[in-house]
């Protein structure tokens, strides 16, 4: 892949900051301020990745930030604008309960996740943070949910059967 094709794919991408914060590490002199920043990018087509970045220079964390983010991008399932079934995932003390949404709802959730959901592509759905809110375990817990979703159709592949066997609608038709 050549340079043009890459800056055509990195201009498509969306991205957007989560949190920034200064943080200080206390030495025998004082304190050494650094900044901290937490980076979601997608591509809105269900391709999403979130990375953290630390440097004593904001723009710096954030550009770190951004480069783990396309790295550690992954593939969410999307069926009809949401995701496919409830899960509750959980990271350190933070609980999210991601519901899936009929058409219309419109993105339902609070700030940390409301980003990771704009990124993906996700139109319709619920979010519930339960538990503690600081924003890095909750992006992280929300990762975790959407890693572990799984469509029809990929269970009934891991499974070696049909869609049909599956919802058991395979029977009634026999009968």
């Amino acid at each position: 892949m050549n340079y043009e094709q890459h800056n055509l794919e990195e201009e498509k991408l969306v991205e957007k900051i989560v949190e920034t914060k200064r943080v200080a590490k206390v030495v025998k002199g004082g304190r050494n301020f650094s900044f901290s920043a937490i980076v979601v990018v997608g591509d809105r087509k269900g391709n999403v990745g979130v990375g953290s970045g630390k440097a004593n220079e904001i723009v710096d964390a954030i550009r770190k930030a951004k480069e783990k983010a396309l790295k550690s991008m992954f593939k969410v399932p999307i069926v009809r604008g949401t995701v496919p079934h409830e899960i509750v995932s959980r990271f350190g003390a933070s609980r999210v309960m991601i519901k899936p949404a009929c058409a219309g709802t419109g993105i339902i959730a609070g700030g940390t996740t409301r980003a990771i959901f704009e990124a993906a592509g996700i139109e319709n759905i619920l979010c519930k943070s339960l538990g503690s809110n600081t924003p890095t375990n909750v992006v992280k817990a929300t990762v975790i949910g959407l890693k572990s979703m799984r469509t029809l159709s990929d269970i009934a592949r891991l499974r070696n059967k049909t869609v049909a066997q599956i919802t058991g609608r395979e029977e009634k038709n026999e009968a």
